[in-house]
Order: C-alpha cells, then sequence, then structure tokens
C-alpha cells in the first residue's frame, strides 16, 4: 500500500473556501486502478494558518505514479493554480508519500469498503 499527502497551510479566514474547493471538485480518482481512499484532514491552527493534509491511499506505489501521469490528474488539478484575488495557502503544498511497512487492522470492527 502507498499513502500520498500533500500538506497545505491555509490561511486564516480562508479555511471555508479551501474545504469548498476540495468538496466540489472532480478527482476522477474512482477511475483509476489501484485508488483507494481519500481524506482531507484539517489539522492544527497556528497563527496565521490552519494545516491541512489531502491524503490518498492506493494499492501501490506504481498505482499512485500512473496517477500522477493520467488525464484524470491533469483533469482534476486543472484549476490548482488559479489565480485568487486573496490566496487559500501560504507557499506551496507540501508532498510526502509512504510505502506500508506494517498494518493492523482491528479484528472486533469490520472494514468499510475504502480500506
Amino acid at each position: 500500500m502507498f499513502i500520498a499527502m500533500n500538506r497545505f497551510k491555509v490561511a486564516k479566514g480562508e479555511e471555508t473556501a479551501f474545504e469548498t474547493v476540495w468538496s466540489t471538485r472532480k478527482t476522477r480518482l474512482d477511475e483509476m486502478q489501484g485508488f483507494l481512499a481519500f481524506h482531507l484532514l484539517k489539522g492544527p491552527e497556528k497563527e496565521d494558518h490552519t494545516l491541512y493534509s489531502s491524503h490518498t491511499t492506493w494499492a501501490s506505489k506504481a498505482d499512485f505514479t500512473a496517477w500522477t501521469k493520467s488525464e484524470q490528474f491533469r483533469d482534476s488539478h486543472r484549476n490548482a493554480g488559479e489565480k485568487r484575488e486573496k490566496p487559500l495557502f501560504l507557499g506551496h503544498p507540501e508532498f510526502e508519500g509512504f510505502e506500508t511497512v506494517l498494518s493492523e487492522t482491528n479484528p472486533h470492527r469490520p472494514l468499510q469498503a475504502a480500506e
């Protein structure tokens, strides 16, 4: 399994707009082989920003790499660099990719479809 994360420092007061961008875009992730799940995570608040992370889970690193080279990726990121009157986040997103070394699930709870 491969986990791909992008961390965003969202400018104070722009959290709702940032979340709206994510909730209204067509990702086309469901068209990709190996795509397992997506999560948008909201983290701690700092003085000038709120930390967010987009988090996708893939069957393999190769599946993730195929996504980054696909028409679906280009289409879903088409407006990502769109100029706004006020920027939604500070700086550039910070990418982090992780290959699973060890996994554990709760044997007392059924797996969900996205897992």
